[in-house]
C-alpha cells in the first residue's frame, strides 16, 4: 500500500503517439514518440520518447499513431536497450492474453493532467 501523498505525485497525462518503431534486437519493445502538448522555443511540438514493452500486441506499429494514451508521465528517465524513456504507458492485460492500452474519449487533448 502506498498512501495518498505518494499517489497524488504521479503525474498522469493525455499523451498522442506521433510515431512507433520496433526496437531493433528485441521482440518486445517499441520506441514511441508522444506529444504531451509540450513546445520548444520555437512553438514546435516537442515529443518525448517512451520506450515500452508491447510490441508483441501490435505487429503494425502503424496502428498506434494517432492514439491518444494515458502515461506517467514525471518518472526518472530511464535507458532502456540503449534507448532513454522518459514516461511510462498504461497498458492493461489478463492470464489468458485479453490487452487493451487506456484510451480517454476522444475530446481529450494531448497534455491534459488526470485529476
Amino acid at each position: 500500500m502506498i498512501t495518498y501523498d505518494d499517489f497524488k505525485k504521479v503525474e498522469i497525462r493525455a499523451g498522442k503517439i506521433l510515431s512507433a518503431e520496433k526496437v531493433p534486437e528485441t521482440d518486445k519493445l517499441l520506441k514511441l514518440s508522444v506529444d504531451f502538448g509540450e513546445k520548444d522555443e520555437t512553438g514546435l511540438v516537442k515529443p518525448r520518447q517512451i520506450v515500452s514493452g508491447i510490441a508483441l500486441k501490435f505487429p503494425d506499429t502503424a496502428s498506434l499513431v494517432g492514439k491518444i494514451c494515458m502515461f506517467v508521465t514525471n518518472l526518472e528517465p530511464r535507458i532502456i536497450k540503449g534507448l532513454e524513456s522518459n514516461g511510462m504507458l498504461f497498458a492493461l492485460s489478463t492470464p489468458d492474453g485479453a490487452f487493451s492500452l487506456l484510451e480517454p474519449n476522444n475530446t481529450i487533448p494531448p497534455g491534459t493532467m488526470a485529476i
